[in-house]
């Protein structure tokens, strides 16, 4: 690792030493604010993402007020000054507008690119919010006035092109290998989801003789097997009571997409639940395209959405796969009614067939799902562990590089 001859201490602890020759100076003295009003027909609208600035999202919020935005100029810096979009900033690719809750700053003085990776690097982020103000932490706001006074270390202009250059450079091989390993963990996630599909309507003898359903989403089923609406197989249950402490209270938004694995066991509703106990399978009928539904091995409160399934005449594991499915979710989301809040009829939902074959078959299936799934969400764990550290090492070597931890030469570029 190249380092400077000479260091000098800062006394900004997000800083530390950085080299004899650079100057450390307040973010100030090489910006201007951008505060002129435009509207968003002349000045095209933006969006500050964490990945930088770019055309406005369609899925974003957008305010009827377009006459009552910020003008932003190419090569501008411009950052969120909330803490709920902390890593909100780039240099504006072209002319345009931003939302008011942005700062805009004009720079001068210094390289727009090393800008950007020194203001995106963690402990900056860290030091900006710190500056900033607020009631609450989802209400924290870092205004101009704080902003600018925060001191940042100042290369010559040579070498902040050079360091620029070399993170512009590592970066993109990086973000190139991470895209590289999240595609790896879509196709696995792909392979999950069809062969549950495929377990659950086809069964796990591929010589087995077929016959037609009737059922668009489930197609052929094995001969020996049964179609039975859901109605007949498993009870709704729908007995409510206040928590008390103590209580397992689970909702849909504690309950992650496709594995049903439980992130809070606590939820926040103080409201009526619904008793589940051991066995019971809750199933979220509201914006049923998360596939959110989860096969209980312990008493609760089911909270918000989810509604209580408790099989009657059917393995509840083996249910608790097919409702998993990505067949029996299409089908129920099809039903599904309202713009703002989609969700089918409870009656809808039971009314619908699914596929049953005997009691011991049903066994076998859901322990070939559970071994195979189980292999499958392990090698995505590793994938996402592998992602994880490679952005840790990607922002230590963005926040020791424009800090000047390591020295950067022609050589490297």
């Amino acid at each position: 690792m190249n380092r400077y001859e000479g260091y000098k201490e800062t006394g900004f602890e997000w800083i530390g030493k950085i080299p004899s020759d650079w100057r450390l100076s307040r973010v100030g003295k090489f910006f201007n604010e951008r505060s002129e009003k435009v509207d968003d027909i002349t000045y095209p609208p933006l969006s500050v993402t964490m990945s930088g600035i770019v055309d406005q999202l369609s899925n974003v919020a957008k305010t009827n007020d377009g006459d009552n935005r910020k003008l932003v100029k190419k090569d501008d810096f411009v950052i969120n000054s909330r803490s709920d979009r902390k890593g909100s900033s780039g240099i504006a690719p072209r002319d345009g507008s931003v939302s008011l809750i942005n700062i805009v700053l004009e720079p001068h003085g210094l390289d727009p690119h090393f800008i950007q990776h020194l203001f995106k690097s963690y402990y900056f982020k860290e030091e900006y919010f710190r500056n900033g103000k607020g009631i609450h932490w989802d209400l924290w706001t870092t205004r101009w006035d704080q902003f600018k006074n925060i001191n940042i270390p100042i290369p010559t202009i040579q070498e902040q092109k050079l360091i620029s250059l070399y993170l512009d450079k590592k970066t993109e091989q990086i973000d190139r290998l991470v895209e590289k390993i999240q595609k790896k963990i879509e196709l696995l996630k792909e392979q999950r989801i069809s062969l549950i599909n495929q377990c659950v309507t086809k069964g796990l003898d591929p010589n087995v003789e077929m016959k037609d359903s009737g059922i668009e989403w489930i197609g052929k089923i094995p001969k020996h097997w049964e179609l039975k609406k859901l109605k007949y197989v498993s009870n709704q249950i729908s007995e409510k009571r206040i928590p008390v402490d103590g209580d397992i209270k689970i909702s849909p938004e504690n309950v992650e997409s496709n594995t049903g694995r439980i992130t809070n066991f606590y939820s926040d509703y103080d409201t009526e639940g619904q008793n589940f106990q051991k066995g019971d399978i809750l199933f979220n009928k509201l914006r049923v395209y998360l596939n959110k539904v989860v096969l209980c091995d312990f008493d609760g409160l089911s909270m918000g959405e989810m509604i209580v399934v408790r099989p009657s005449s059917i393995e509840n594991e083996y249910l608790y796969r097919v409702l998993n499915s990505s067949g029996f979710i299409n089908q129920i989301n099809s039903l599904s009614e309202g713009v703002k809040l989609p969700r089918p009829s409870v009656s809808g939902i039971f009314d619908s067939y699914i596929p049953v074959p005997p009691l011991g078959e049903q066994t076998e299936i859901y322990q070939v799902i559970e071994q195979n799934t189980f292999l499958l969400d392990q090698v995505v764990e590793k994938h996402n562990s592998q992602i994880d550290y490679i952005r840790e090492y990607r922002q230590s070597l963005i926040s020791s590089t424009v800090t000047g931890k390591v020295r950067v030469t022609e050589d490297m570029i």
